[in-house]
């Protein structure tokens, strides 16, 4: 029986394996450019009330049209009196005034009279610098507005 087990073994096929090894590296390094974004903020205006009334100084019950200039809205004149004296009442009004229409294109490197505006400062590479080899990252930041990124992928596969 022993001399069986031996021979099985001596004429058993060999185990076999695909291996594969994959080293991946890559660095990206990138310096951004100076940029603007500008919303002009549009003019908006609300009015409200229980138990009141409003005039524009000549006609009862009215609210002013008001007057545009420069794409920005001024409200005209209103005055509210109360219904009822001494009985509840509630009255509100809200502006809020917008940017004026610009009459030209802006100048480069100059940024228009908005309200909403968000400006980025062009990067400059410095020190910036990546460096990869089998088995290690370098990166040195360059100043701001730049990115570095590296990464290495090792793969083992086996079939």
């Amino acid at each position: 029986m022993k001399r069986l087990l031996i021979l099985f073994l001596l004429v058993a096929p060999a185990a076999q394996a695909n291996l594969q090894h994959t080293i991946s590296k890559s660095t990206s390094l990138s310096v951004g450019a100076a940029a603007s974004h500008a919303k002009r903020i549009g003019t908006s205006f609300a009015i409200s009330g229980s138990g009141v009334d409003t005039t524009d100084g000549t006609t009862a019950n009215t609210v002013s049209a008001g007057t545009v200039s420069s794409g920005i809205y001024t409200p005209g004149v209103i005055a509210v009196t109360q219904d009822v004296p001494g009985a509840a009442f509630s009255f509100s009004s809200s502006l809020t005034t917008g940017d004026v229409v610009p009459t030209s294109a802006v100048t480069t490197g100059s940024t228009p009279n908005f309200s909403d505006i968000v400006t980025t400062k062009a990067g400059t590479a410095g020190s910036l610098a990546g460096t990869i080899t089998d088995t290690a990252i370098t990166i040195t930041a360059g100043s701001e507005n730049t990115v570095a990124v590296g990464q290495i992928i090792n793969e083992i596969k086996v079939d």
